[in-house]
């Protein structure tokens, strides 16, 4: 591949598109080879248990929910099934026991699924919010599409992806700011998040990332897969654009070593400064403990977790560490 040509997407230059690559306004790109090597050799990492079986059971899910109830089920890592207005939403579906371009290597699963693909109601919609292989499961959205035809919204460039994958699928896709009509009265906003992109070496940045708001009639959702928090500037503007959440869905796993993560991964205790900054009356945290992806131990973000909400003042059942098979119905106001 030319490295000036990119193989997902043609578009006019913008605030966060050269023409070529996407980029983090006032942020900073991901680390390079050098660095990625200096991690790899660093040592320091944890070791992790061959399995971290969840407390709860594979969860059975109702076909839907309605009125003003908002319910979200931990399948794993960034996975969520979020039901609400009778509308069954999977977030980065990812079922395959790697998170990996190969069947035999890379990162895999230590936990099942805490949803069987056979027992998902019907998925009407699923949010892919970037291409990384922990988040953008061909195989997955291939078998979501034979037994549900659902509608796939993801950011700009994605969309190729999947159509090789996927030829039938019926895709929306998004740029930063755009904003999406979708059944029953929900809205998707895609908007920024401090990430990046890859499926190989040579697509970095070629196609975008985003995070998405949706609008509801029970109550705002604000949905990250991945962001570095990049001093809560993103957050600061969800909550100016769209106003207070009901639900934030925001990970806080992943983050070690802090030198080559933090422009990729948030950790806990900047988790927690983006729930106060996006004004969230509830999270769903996720993006944790299924797959082993950098330095810090299995429990390591739990512990992390439970010291900054201490700090912060917030009560620990604001904040849900979910895991997997976990059903967890929103209250309806954000608490005092």
């Amino acid at each position: 591949m030319r490295k000036d040509v990119n193989p997902y997407y043609s578009g006019p230059i913008s605030d966060h598109f050269d023409g070529v690559r996407f980029f983090n306004p006032g942020g900073f790109p991901p680390r390079g080879l050098a660095h990625l090597i200096r991690w790899q050799l660093g040592g320091r990492r944890v070791q992790w248990p061959a399995h971290y079986q969840s407390p709860f059971h594979q969860a059975k899910p109702d076909l839907a929910v309605a009125g003003d109830r908002l319910r979200v089920t931990m399948v794993g890592h960034a996975t969520l099934l979020i039901q609400v207005a009778g509308v069954n939403i999977l977030t980065d579906p990812v079922w395959s026991g790697r998170a990996s371009p190969f069947a035999f290597a890379g990162p895999r699963r230590r936990n099942a699924p805490g949803i069987l693909m056979d027992d998902l109601p019907p998925i009407d919609v699923v949010l892919v919010t970037h291409n990384h292989y922990d988040h953008l499961d061909l195989k997955t959205l291939d078998a979501l599409h034979a037994g549900h035809e659902p509608h796939i919204v993801t950011p700009l460039g994605n969309d190729t992806i999947i159509r090789r994958a996927v030829p039938g699928a019926r895709i929306s896709v998004m740029d930063w700011g755009d904003r999406l009509n979708l059944e029953d009265g929900i809205v998707v906003h895609a908007e920024p998040c401090h990430h990046w992109s890859a499926r190989r070496t040579s697509d970095r940045r070629m196609a975008l990332w985003a995070a998405f708001v949706l609008e509801t009639p029970a109550g705002k959702i604000y949905h990250i897969g991945d962001t570095g928090f990049h001093g809560g500037t993103n957050y600061r503007s969800a909550r100016r654009k769209h106003g207070a959440f009901r639900l934030a869905n925001l990970p806080f796993g992943c983050y070690e070593p802090r030198w080559f993560m933090e422009g990729q991964h948030q950790n806990p205790e900047e988790a927690v400064m983006g729930m106060l900054a996006c004004g969230a009356g509830h999270v769903a945290g996720h993006h944790w403990g299924t797959f082993r992806l950098t330095n810090e131990g299995i429990e390591e973000p739990l512990r992390a977790l439970e010291a900054a909400l201490e700090k912060a003042g917030i009560e620990a059942d604001r904040f849900r560490a979910l895991r997997p098979g976990e059903v967890y119905d929103v209250p309806l106001a954000p608490a005092a």
